[in-house]
């Protein structure tokens, strides 16, 4: 029947055993490679690593006993893999090979597959945590699963999964029992009256000849036996509980059949087996295999049989958070000051003390008198009190009074000038009542104010040991504290204040604070400064804290059609940093550089470490009188979207009127700071209440953030001080220039008459043949032909232009192409 098949099949076409042994062959070569590839690189891996690469390289060399080919194979299976556990593969091919060549049916080769397949899963976990300092034989994969299991789970969480998974392995595998573990404990032997009516003893004879006597019908031990068409002889394997365990195979040859008892006696033959690959050798002796068995027939030559479906463990996947954990375990975090890793901050002693031996005056006798003058005009119109009490600040001292029940507030704050009045003092100020106390607060100027030095208030302990990411240090308030507040939770300030209230003092102490803070990986100035001098000392901080277009040799900006450009091209940074953030999935700046500092965003993919932007404009009103709403657009809509990416705005200008902060603007700028203004019209329009006209000047300043006003005065810092503080920044190592932001353009481009024809683009010849092919003279068409940004193509549709190749600019409309063929083109081309 067999050979009538296997002639069926060579008829055919098909030698299906030759098949098999090359399939074999190729097998065991195959296992005997990837074997002594890996036993060789897991002895030399470490001279080998550095050379595998050089592939073109003759001289080379590596210790691998297959050279370069091994020590390749070795760090893809080993090192960038499962480890050790790597060896088990040329091992399942080896056993593979053996089974195809010689027709093996004992072994179970899917029980032997899926036992590689666990150990290749749990072996390099359990190598990677025993030898945590040996990369090669847990490798990448056991390593990543520990560092994951490990931040999961802690250290020993992890143990319990690898003993536990062990144990339920070895549950499965070996099919442990409680039965099983008891008959292997020590027990003493009873006789048993059940197990003599099962069993009787079995005599050997010296012949080599078994005699059993009685063998029942529920004897545990099943006997198999196959008995042929002509001699009736079978083989059968049966097990006996020797003490070695050994399977001894029998030929069983049946006896006459005149013994026709119960107790018939079989003659056994005894014949040792031949030694054959069995992989249930190196199994315990309770190991009971399933009954289920894989059998080759060595007559059908159906080859699905030998066509095993393999399952390949695939690598767990795992996010950018585990690789990262383990770059910083092996780096550390990302730093950006490592880029200015000598870089000093600023010291005190660059500022000037004003007050050095001087302590806060306070003159008791101007206290009473202020006192009963305040007493005095209150019950002049009928108003009792009930307690009063001073609190001395800097520059102005707070009354507070507790007046009886049942006078109405609105009374004592219509007398607001006719306390001023007997008081003699400029700039009185109530505040009926005061926010959370229930007091009635009466605000008189000191006959001798104190200056607040921004020494002050820098070496202040409130100040040095804030947490803010953006902390400035105003002044000190009216009970003398130190005001901190943080610009990126404003998220903007807008400034406002007559000529000479300390407008520009203000926006000096806010520089000052974020240089005092801030490291210039951390921190950038954009700065406006049409008036032209109040800014210019910080150009020796450009190489380090500045930002500003490509192209502009001055960072700070004067001319107001760079300040159009310099606000849409913050409006164009903002965007890109808006795409990052949706790219890592955070929300704000401060989780992306957490994020990128644990190195768990890759720069290759265009992330990288962004540092704050603030942009500081002194004079708001000149910019909006001479560019309207060209730079309103770009500034509302920085105001709007900005403070989630990290830029901040300070806009500072002399007068608040309605034109120059408009609604739009004043809706996104809730934290406002006002000096002294001429008019109440003025006052309510940068604070929306009144006040700043009271002020006296001086840095006598109001902050609000929200509904509250606070009193301020503002810290002194004089010019020698700024040029102290940009000497000593400027006078280190920065970088090689200043931060430039992205290139804009306007609609416009530059005039033509700035072009040269001689300085051509790169692509310039490729985009004057693509515009003459099509007939097309457009921007948009040489971004997608040429795959180049639209500022690159605008420019070299300007320089089409110059050489007379493209029309000039027609609004929506493409330009005309003045050239017809592409011959003239080529002519052009070659005499240009």
């Amino acid at each position: 029947m067999a050979k009538e098949k296997q002639k069926n099949l060579n008829k055919g076409g098909l030698n299906i055993p030759l098949i098999k042994m090359v399939l074999g062959v190729t097998s065991i070569f195959i296992g005997f490679i990837l074997l002594v590839s890996f036993s060789s690189y897991l002895s030399n891996w470490q001279n080998d690593q550095n050379q595998i690469g050089i592939w073109n390289d003759p001289d080379a060399k590596v210790q691998n006993i297959l050279g370069k080919l091994g020590a390749w194979l070795g760090e893809v299976f080993i090192y960038d893999n499962i480890g050790a556990a790597a060896l088990f593969i040329p091992l399942w091919l080896l056993i593979l090979g053996i089974m195809v060549i010689f027709k093996i049916r004992k072994i179970k080769f899917l029980n032997l597959t899926l036992n590689f397949i666990f150990f290749c899963i749990w072996l390099p976990l359990f190598l990677s945590l025993i030898l945590p300092h040996n990369p090669v034989w847990g490798g990448r994969m056991g390593f990543e699963l520990k560092d994951y299991l490990i931040n999961l789970i802690d250290i020993l969480g992890l143990v319990f999964v690898i003993v536990f998974s062990f144990i339920l392995y070895a549950v499965l595998e070996w099919k442990i029992t409680p039965d099983k573990i008891k008959s292997k404990m020590p027990k003493v032997s009873i006789p048993s009256p059940n197990l003599e009516k099962d069993f009787e003893k079995e005599k050997v004879t010296d012949e080599g000849e078994v005699l059993i006597d009685s063998i029942k019908e529920n004897n545990e031990k099943e006997v198999f036996a196959e008995n042929t068409l002509s001699d009736k002889v079978g083989r059968v394997n049966h097990s006996f509980d020797h003490e070695d365990d050994e399977d001894i195979e029998f030929i069983v040859k049946e006896k006459q059949p005149e013994a026709k008892s119960k107790k018939e006696a079989f003659s056994f033959e005894v014949e040792q087996p031949k030694e054959e690959l069995n992989i249930e050798e190196d199994m315990p002796n309770d190991f009971e295999p399933e009954i289920t068995e894989i059998i080759i027939e060595p007559d059908e030559e159906d080859g699905n049989d030998l066509q095993m479906t393999v399952e390949t463990v695939k690598e767990e996947e795992v996010d950018l958070e585990d690789l990262s954990e383990q770059l910083v375990q092996k780096h550390g975090e990302y730093d950006p000051r490592l880029d200015l890793a000598n870089y000093k901050f600023p010291t005190i002693d660059l500022l000037i003390d004003y007050n050095k031996g001087k302590n806060l005056s306070l003159d008791k006798r101007e206290l009473e008198s202020n006192k009963d003058k305040i007493v005095e005009t209150l019950s002049n119109y009928k108003i009792n009190i009930e307690s009063i009490k001073a609190t001395v600040g800097p520059t102005v001292t707070l009354y507070e009074i507790v007046p009886e029940a049942g006078v109405r507030i609105s009374k004592i704050k219509n007398l607001e000038d006719d306390i001023a009045l007997s008081l003699s003092a400029l700039g009185i100020r109530i505040i009926a009542p005061i926010p959370g106390k229930g007091t009635i607060g009466i605000e008189v100027p000191n006959s001798n104010p104190s200056m607040v030095s921004m020494r002050s208030v820098i070496a202040s302990q409130k100040f040095q040991s804030c947490d803010m990411e953006l902390p400035i240090a105003f002044g000190k308030t009216i009970s003398n504290e130190t005001f901190v507040a943080d610009l990126a939770k404003m998220p903007h300030l807008l400034m406002a204040g007559a000529t000479g209230q300390g407008k520009s003092v203000g926006i000096n102490a806010i520089i000052s604070s974020l240089l005092y803070k801030k490291h210039p990986a951390e921190l950038k100035f954009v700065m406006v400064d049409p008036k032209k001098v109040e800014l210019a000392l910080y150009n020796k901080i450009e190489r380090h804290f500045l930002a500003k277009l490509p192209g502009l040799e001055d960072a700070i900006v004067t001319d107001n059609t760079k300040v159009i450009h310099t606000l849409n091209s913050l409006c164009i940074e903002m965007d890109d940093r808006y795409d990052l953030l949706k790219d890592a999935y955070v929300r704000n700046i401060k989780e992306y550089n957490v994020k990128f500092k644990k190195r768990k965003l890759n720069p290759e993919n265009g992330h990288r470490f962004m540092p704050y932007i603030v942009l500081v404009v002194d004079e708001f009103a000149d910019l909006i009188m001479t560019a309207g709403k060209e730079v309103e657009a770009p500034i509302a809509r920085l105001a709007q979207l900005a403070r989630a990416v990290g830029i901040h705005l300070v806009i500072a200008t002399q007068r608040p009127s309605v034109n120059v902060i408009t609604g739009i603007i004043k809706a996104n700028f809730p934290s406002r700071a006002a000096f002294r203004v001429t008019s109440k019209i003025d006052s309510r329009t940068i604070l929306d209440s009144g006040g700043a006209e009271q002020l006296i000047g001086k840095g006598d300043m109001l902050y609000t953030k929200g509904n509250d006003l606070v009193r301020l005065q503002c810290a002194f810092v004089d010019t020698p001080e700024v040029e102290n503080v940009a000497e000593y920044i400027g006078g280190q190592k920065g970088y090689p220039d200043a931060f430039l932001l992205p290139e804009y353009e306007g609609e416009g481009g530059d005039s033509i008459l700035d072009i040269d024809p001689s300085d051509r683009d790169s692509l310039f010849d490729d985009a004057a043949r693509i515009v003459v092919s099509t007939q097309q003279g457009s921007a948009s068409m040489l971004q997608r032909k040429l795959k180049i940004g639209y500022n690159r193509a605008g420019r070299i549709i300007d320089q089409l232009e110059a050489n007379n190749i493209v029309g000039p600019f027609e609004g929506s409309k493409a330009r005309e192409v003045l050239i017809a063929d592409e011959y003239t083109l080529e002519q052009l081309l070659k005499n240009d």
